[in-house]
């Protein structure tokens, strides 16, 4: 297939990409690489899928095709905005896309706390974008990312994609549940089939610096005091990069199909009569806070030194996915084990750090 992967600079579409492209598809990129984390760091993920631009991102030109010296040219990358109406929509229509996979968005939800148009004008502004281009130019199956924040103050444990999700704490949340609603819109209106993902606590080498395998593992390694948060008091369902990355690329494979079964009188959020559909991506195994800061510290050989603090605005208690749709959709769900992931993300750490 022909295929777009936006987000293509970041953490989870570089890996995307990178496999997407083993498996003998054409590609094409797109990422605005813009300066929320290190900009060093999105380039080199792009030189690893043989995207060779500047070392200067400042110098990187907008609306260029570069075209990756890996896998026989199938993949080319573009600097774009998603928010770029005009230029979305000629990317669209001359591209021709089978399928997309939109993982680009401003993430993180603290930072939404303190610069809320960004979201907007990325997840918002730019997810129509993609919404519009996918239908005008006959796209089999867009699937996007959303994330395990969308459950908010649910407090029903396994998160299942058939809870509601009405109680958002973060705009960043909330911008995610527009994109599921938004994807449900275009899906019924105009018969396009949609897939949303709900990620859950994604790490690996490679990954986000302003997430806390980073920001602990960094500290730890400089013996920097680490916040954790809550007083240590919180669990999440943290979930290895190859784990998503294998979710996404079986789930774009399969696409959604209106559920004759549906009921009006008792809607299931997770499917609807028409082609659209929602799947959690986690590990199903919540880790308490300080067990994870404990493989942390295996893995780095050093004890953390550990600064407690409240629970933060935007955060919530615990995540736990209950990734049983995905497996019957997919043959697949997540398992990699916390400590063998935190070991190999360690390693790359020092490596691309030369610690």
């Amino acid at each position: 297939m022909k295929i777009l992967v936006t987000g293509a600079a970041g953490f989870i579409g570089s890996a995307t990409v990178e496999r997407l492209a083993y498996n003998g598809h054409s590609i094409v990129g797109l990422d605005n690489i813009n300066d929320y984390y290190e900009q060093s760091l999105k380039l080199a993920r792009l030189d690893r899928c043989g995207i060779n631009v500047t070392d200067n991102p400042e110098a990187f030109p907008w609306y260029k095709f570069f075209t990756s010296s890996l896998w026989d040219g199938r993949y080319r990358f573009i600097r774009m905005n998603l928010e770029d109406t005009k230029a979305m929509a000629m990317l669209f229509a001359n591209e021709e896309f089978d399928a997309v996979i939109n993982l680009g968005a401003q993430a993180g939800v603290r930072y939404s706390i303190t610069n809320p148009h960004a979201y907007i004008e990325s997840n918002v502004d730019g997810f129509i974008n993609i919404l519009e281009g996918c239908r005008n130019n006959k796209v089999k199956h867009l699937v996007y990312a959303s994330s395990s924040s969308v459950y908010g103050l649910n407090g029903q444990v396994p998160f299942s994609e058939h809870h509601g999700i009405a109680h958002p704490v973060s705009l960043y949340a909330a911008t995610k549940k527009s994109n599921e609603l938004m994807a449900h819109a275009y899906s019924k209106l105009y018969n396009l089939p949609t897939t949303g993902l709900r990620f859950f606590t994604v790490y690996g080498p490679w990954g986000r610096p302003d997430m806390s395998p980073f920001l602990f593992i960094d500290a730890i390694l400089h013996d920097r005091p680490i916040k954790v948060f809550n007083n240590g008091d919180m669990l999440r369902d943290f979930t290895y990069i190859d784990d998503i990355v294998e979710g996404i690329v079986r789930i774009a494979e399969v696409i959604p199909q209106g559920n004759p079964e549906w009921d009006e009188t008792d809607p299931d959020p997770a499917t609807s009569p028409a082609p659209y559909r929602i799947y959690n991506i986690g590990n199903q195994h919540p880790t308490r806070l300080m067990d994870y800061i404990q493989c942390i510290e295996n893995a780095t050989g050093k004890k953390a030194a550990k600064d407690f603090l409240p629970m933060q605005p935007g955060d919530v208690y615990q995540t736990y996915a209950d990734s049983s749709a995905l497996a019957e959709a997919t043959g697949f769900k997540p398992d990699t084990p916390l400590q063998t992931g935190i070991d190999t993300t360690v390693e790359w750490f020092k490596n691309y750090y030369n610690i």
